[in-house]
């Protein structure tokens, strides 16, 4: 039931999903002052959110902080990555895996286990029944990547039930405090990501220090044209990035985090 009620909300909520039902009111009412005022709140949100400027300003707010491998003050006993884009799972009659959006979780994973930063790498997230069955799960694969760069299969744990970032937590903790109690963990996940993660650890028991990857917000000087041009790729970023606050209110809500 809450995953299709969110699913409901995930749409009702979405920038473009407002921008579009603005547009449809303004379309259909017949008094003047209503549908000017429509269009101008529909326009305006496009501009905002398609904005290159202003979200990357969004996304360096939310964001997590960047961690340097080498400042770790610990090795951890468990790294633990969340999948969601990890591996593209879509292109079913490919011979080989390719990368997902969000891939930079588990090459980060790697270069901490490889710099000794961490000594087993957890990886939590299930695919659907049919490329469970398969063994070509986004987990799976992920495994199957870090084996091929030199990862021992002794050091990765798969975890393939969790269906959302509130189930990462649970299935995870429970193999935790089986295999490793008292252990020292470390979480790794997309940088915008992490409050909601780290919330969902914490709410279940899990105490983590973080280590953020897959960044989306850049220190960098803004152009004429990042402040004035709208930019297709910004209204993408933003649109993951509203989703990602949305998630956070309703896993709030829900007393998930």
């Amino acid at each position: 039931m809450f995953y299709f009620l969110s699913k409901a909300v995930d749409f009702l909520v979405m920038p473009y999903s407002i921008f579009f039902i603005l547009s449809l009111g303004a379309f259909f009412v017949k008094k003047y002052r209503t549908k000017k005022n429509l269009l101008i709140v529909s326009f305006t949100l496009l501009f905002i959110t398609s904005n290159n400027y202003l979200v990357n300003k969004a996304f360096l707010w939310w964001e997590h902080q960047s961690v340097n491998i080498s400042a770790l003050p610990t090795t951890y006993d468990v790294g633990i990555v969340l999948s969601g884009g990890l591996i593209n799972t879509d292109m079913f009659n490919s011979d080989h895996s390719i990368l997902g959006i969000h891939a930079d979780r588990f090459s980060e994973a790697y270069l901490l286990y490889k710099a000794g930063k961490i000594k087993k790498i957890l990886i939590t997230g299930t695919s659907n029944f049919s490329l469970l069955r398969g063994r070509k799960g986004e987990v799976w694969q992920a495994s199957q990547f870090l084996i091929k760069w030199g990862v021992r299969p002794e050091d990765i744990i798969l975890e393939q039930k969790a269906r959302n970032t509130h189930e990462n937590a649970v299935f995870t903790s429970k193999i935790l405090n089986s295999k490793f109690p008292k252990g020292k963990y470390l979480l790794i996940t997309s940088a915008f990501h992490m409050r909601r993660a780290h919330a969902c650890f914490t709410k279940s028991g899990v105490k983590t220090d973080l280590f953020p990857a897959d960044f989306y917000g850049g220190d960098y000087p803004a152009l004429f044209e990042d402040i004035v041009i709208p930019d297709p790729d910004a209204a993408s970023g933003f649109e993951l990035l509203w989703r990602e606050w949305v998630g956070f209110i309703i896993y709030k809500i829900m007393g998930y985090c």
